[in-house]
């Protein structure tokens, strides 16, 4: 019988994850039960959110993946073996294979047949993926973005921000500056992505002073992807009824829960009358084809514009993923295992 290969985990991770604590394991596919098809994966995505299921304890939503489970990861493959009439073979699909050479499904959790809009399929795991969608409705529902708004986007090289700060500046944002490790990404944000401003937290010991420089009249909306020393160092920047979205905490995830920095500027929320809410983006699954329409249109007409790194071959997974937690990422990170 024909076989899969997955990247496993070894066991649980503490800090910074390692190349090593990643195994590869083959299995044999099983015949197809009723209603299920098999997978072929040509792209496989490396998530930082994943990092938090890598541990014994600190998962948020998720459960922590146990040793010899397979790693998470979104895919865009292509239907080869087929007993449902809605997924026959041939189409292709994005969906929540893993880190595997295929997946088995049913046409239930998160999969979609991919339309041709004329753009790469490889868009579909990033900025027309869970990332950019994590960016539209950050924004829509859990920030109430509004025209004339100062924002400040964090980790803002990555799909998420980047993807935040251009739809900021397209829906009427006064301002927008991001923060990102490195001139180099820095400069992609203000030359390419409409930045108004771009600060290099490596470049600076007073990040509070640069944000401040940058953002004379304060923060209306910050849209995080770092974590909480991050957040408390911009609460003091707010300004009057602003707004925090907690997208990610990538500084965060591989630090043990007990060990992690508090908010400590909390009289902030009081004084400015703040909201902070987080977002788990499959609360808007059922919103997701309009917005991916519309994004879609924005990126044909050169209105939002993005980065991939591509790795080739499964045994590149491992490697791609524990570069995201050392800055070693400039763009979307990606694994092809197949033509797409």
């Amino acid at each position: 019988m024909a076989t899969m290969r997955s990247v496993v985990l070894k066991a649980p991770i503490a800090g910074l994850p390692q190349p090593q604590d990643f195994s590869f394991a083959d299995s044999e596919i099983p015949a197809l039960g009723e209603h299920q098809f098999l997978i072929e994966h040509r792209i496989v995505s490396v998530d930082p959110g994943v990092r938090s299921r890598l541990s014994a304890t600190g998962a948020s939503y998720a459960p922590p993946i146990p040793p010899g489970g397979r790693i998470d990861g979104f895919v865009v493959g292509q239907v080869t073996e087929s007993r449902n009439e809605r997924f026959p073979v041939g189409t292709w699909v994005t969906a929540g294979g893993g880190w595997a050479s295929h997946s088995i499904g049913d046409g239930r959790g998160y999969i979609m047949p991919l339309p041709d809009n004329g753009l790469p399929r490889s868009l579909w795991l990033g900025i027309l993926g869970i990332p950019g969608m994590t960016s539209w409705f950050g924004l829509k529902r859990v920030s109430a973005m509004r025209e004339g708004a100062h924002v400040l986007v964090t980790s803002a090289a990555g799909v998420v921000g980047a993807t935040a700060g251009q739809l900021a500046k397209a829906w009427g944002a006064a301002s927008v500056v991001g923060i990102a490790g490195g001139q180099d990404k820095c400069d992609w944000l203000t030359r390419e992505c409409g930045f108004d401003a771009a600060i290099d937290y490596k470049g600076t010991d007073d990040l509070a002073g640069a944000i401040a420089a940058a953002m004379p009249k304060g923060v209306d909306l910050l849209f995080d992807n770092v974590g909480n020393a991050m957040i408390d160092t911009v609460l003091p920047l707010m300004r009057l009824n602003g707004h925090i979205v907690v997208s990610g905490q990538v500084a965060d995830y591989s630090v043990p829960h007990d060990q992690r920095v508090g908010i400590t500027n909390t009289a902030e929320f009081i004084a400015k009358r703040l909201t902070m809410r987080g977002l788990v983006v499959f609360d808007d699954i059922p919103q997701f084809a309009a917005a991916q329409a519309e994004m879609g249109g924005m990126i044909r007409d050169g209105k939002l514009v993005y980065r991939e790194e591509l790795f080739d071959g499964l045994d590149q997974l491992p490697q791609a993923f524990c570069g995201l937690f050392t800055g070693a990422n400039f763009g979307r990170r990606l694994v092809r295992l197949g033509d797409a």
